[in-house]
């Protein structure tokens, strides 16, 4: 029986998920956690053969998770659950590695499929998803440019925190925060907050669930 890890923000939409899995005879919900460091600490405590996680997380989110994860173990086995289904996002979580990503939108037997796929070292998308491989001209293609710290930052700041509660949440010094802040301006061409936070909507990165990607 294969052993999960659920990650959502949301205490009834993590029992929502547990008596789904569980009900297919094929799966045990051995731990959940309510954010990254939660969920870090309880991967590493119980070792689950597969974490299921939303993006939409306090802090620093489900892509940091994706990251740490993948780090850590690079054959970890993470499926991405989210109300977000931008081509930038998919592309994102596929390119570090998650091995599905479902939209909460999607009919349960989706997950259930994502999970089936995952057990057998297959990835799974949602129907009518596809990963950002080549975004072509377009707001979205900009961030194609940044790398997966700096966009990290981007989304941060771009749904209103600071640049130290950035820092907090990354585990980083405020001077590296900055320092990448510079960075993304040159490469977006954008040198507002304002600016990111509409370049951020305008590529679907914001809205819904307190805009939290």
């Amino acid at each position: 029986m294969i052993r999960i890890l659920l990650v959502d923000d949301h205490p009834v939409v993590r029992a929502g998920y547990q008596r789904l899995l569980e009900q297919s005879g094929q799966a045990t919900v051995v731990a959940q956690a309510a954010n990254v460091d939660e969920a870090w600490a309880a991967w590493r405590a119980h070792a689950p053969d597969l974490t299921i996680t939303d993006l939409s997380l306090p802090g620093s989110g489900g892509l940091e998770l994706l990251r740490r994860l993948r780090e850590a173990q690079p054959d970890a086995r993470v499926i991405v659950f989210s109300m977000h289904d931008s081509e930038t996002l998919v592309g994102r979580a596929m390119d570090l590695g998650a091995c599905g990503y479902v939209t909460k939108s999607s009919p349960p037997e989706d997950l259930l499929a994502a999970v089936q796929q995952a057990l057998r070292g297959q990835r799974y998308l949602s129907p009518g998803l596809a990963p950002a491989v080549a975004v072509g001209p377009g707001p979205a293609s900009l961030l194609e440019s940044l790398t997966q710290r700096e966009f990290e930052i981007f989304q941060l700041i771009a749904r209103g925190e600071s640049p130290q509660r950035c820092a907090q949440a990354l585990h980083l010094s405020p001077k590296t925060v900055a320092n990448h802040q510079s960075v993304i301006k040159d490469k977006l061409g954008v040198s507002t907050l304002a600016g990111w936070a509409h370049l951020a909507l305008r590529c679907g990165l914001l809205g819904g669930e307190g805009a939290q990607p």
